[in-house]
């Protein structure tokens, strides 16, 4: 079989009989992939798209490439399958590279060509919350909550908690994941402590002076966790926030675009050695993700609907088409009925959504740093050394100037690349209004009022 699809491909590229597109016709150039069959794995999220459309519309064929997609069931079980060999290649949280490449937790060393979307993230809240939060909350002439809402409208609540001597247990996804960073962010915000790790002092619980005590949910478990009151909120990508909504049973108060405008949020992942060992296959599984990033995005989302319908299949994300498309087609529902149009909740290619900033892999360390993962003081270029080393624009660009000189796509869907250092400019669009510099990691860090400094050990 491995031999007939070799054949296949190799008549592909040389073929110039009609029906074959510029594509396939100098795809040759590239060099054959040197391993054809690979697996993937991803967590049941809607932001694992780009990979469930580059395998339903062909583009992972398109390149040569033979993929299987498979669920994993939690984000340790995915990394360590990337780690083994059981995967090559997966729906990575951001921050699971650098941790892996850092030894913190499992040493690995992992890298990421390609930026899988913007934002996607939300925090929810049960209702027996919400209902302390509202009076804390202004409102608009017709009733509805002004948007965004601060962890300042929380505080009041978590204290009463704290008076009664009971904890304020909340959940995020992994301890390196973006939805830990955020939701500390958020609590931290609104002058709520989120708690510290000590890894050096064997304390990874990261509750450390905690007022909310933050832990690890899978999260398809997350509304029914929150349902039987071992957690009062969380914070989850999609569909597990407007699940709680359809289903009665919590509040999404927040996304993370309110948190930080067009954060970056999953990557994919490959091992250094796979992308040393096989780096025209990484090249092309590059190709494929992208052209899917730009189908998803293009034409003013005009996709989304049918990328809707394969993410509600079992295979993939498995969720009710309504409760994915709530999200997916540029709308957001906050209570029941407050459905609110939020075109960037999902970002998969416009804004350069694609490209691994060396900026957006600091911003990770800086947090990493702040909640005392990253236990003592590094200088600025260890932080971007680490994220060099991690984050490889070098491969991505290959991949995306191929696509132009195969025209199928155009050199301003890409950053320059002649003018582009990794880094982009200081950030504004944080809930607290920080401004974030990645060149300038210490300097960032030493801004924040609840959090470690530079010099500080725990």
């Amino acid at each position: 079989m491995k031999w007939f699809k070799a054949v296949k491909f190799a008549a592909m590229i040389t073929a110039t009989g009609a029906g074959l597109g510029t594509a396939t016709v100098q795809a040759e150039k590239l060099g054959f992939p040197e391993k054809e069959e690979l697996r993937f794995g991803f967590i049941k999220l809607t932001d694992m798209a780009p990979i469930a459309i580059a395998y339903e519309k062909g583009y992972f064929e398109d390149e040569g490439l033979y993929v299987t997609i498979e669920a994993q069931a939690n984000w340790k079980v995915l990394l360590d399958g990337v780690i083994d060999g059981r995967l090559d290649g997966a729906h990575m949280l951001a921050g699971q590279p650098l941790a892996a490449t850092m030894g913190l937790g499992t040493k690995a060393n992992i890298i990421t060509p390609f930026s899988m979307d913007l934002n996607g993230n939300g925090i929810t809240v049960s209702n027996d919350i919400w209902q302390q939060m509202k009076p804390n909350i202004a409102k608009q002439p017709d009733g509805r909550p002004i948007h965004p809402i601060k962890a300042d409208a929380l505080k009041p609540v978590v204290e009463q908690f704290q008076e009664k001597g009971q904890p304020f247990n909340m959940g995020m996804v992994f301890p390196v994941s973006t939805h830990n960073y955020e939701l500390r962010y958020w609590l931290a915000a609104g002058d709520i402590h989120p708690g510290y790790y000590a890894p050096h002092k064997g304390d990874t619980t990261g509750q450390i002076d905690a007022q909310a005590l933050l832990s690890v949910t899978p999260p398809p478990q997350m509304p029914a966790t929150m349902e039987a009151g071992t957690i009062h909120g969380y914070c989850v990508g999609e569909p597990w926030n407007q699940q709680a909504v359809f289903k009665g049973i919590g509040v999404p108060v927040i996304t993370d675009y309110e948190i930080w405008r067009n954060n970056p949020e999953k990557v994919f992942g490959i091992t250094a050695q796979f992308a040393e060992r096989y780096p025209n296959t990484t090249i092309r599984l590059t190709r494929a993700l992208i052209r899917a990033a730009m189908w998803l995005d293009d034409n003013n989302n005009a996709n989304r609907p049918e990328a809707v319908k394969i993410l509600s299949q079992s295979n993939y994300v498995g969720a009710d088409y309504d409760v994915i498309a709530n999200s997916m087609t540029g709308t957001f529902e906050y209570e029941k009925g407050d459905k609110r149009e939020v075109p960037d909740f999902n970002v998969f290619f416009r804004h350069n959504a694609t490209y691994p900033y060396y900026s957006d892999a600091i911003w990770y360390l800086t947090q990493m740093r702040r909640w005392g993962q990253i236990s003592e003081h590094k200088s600025d270029d260890w932080y971007k050394a680490l994220a060099a080393k991690v984050y490889r624009p070098d491969i991505y660009e290959k991949a995306a100037k191929s696509l132009v000189k195969d025209k199928l796509a155009n050199p301003i869907d890409f950053p320059d690349f002649a003018k582009e250092d990794g880094f982009k400019p200081p950030q504004t669009g944080f809930i607290d209004a920080m401004v974030y510099d990645g060149k300038y990691p210490n300097e960032y860090i030493n801004k924040f009022v609840i959090g470690l400094k530079q010099d500080d050990k725990l």
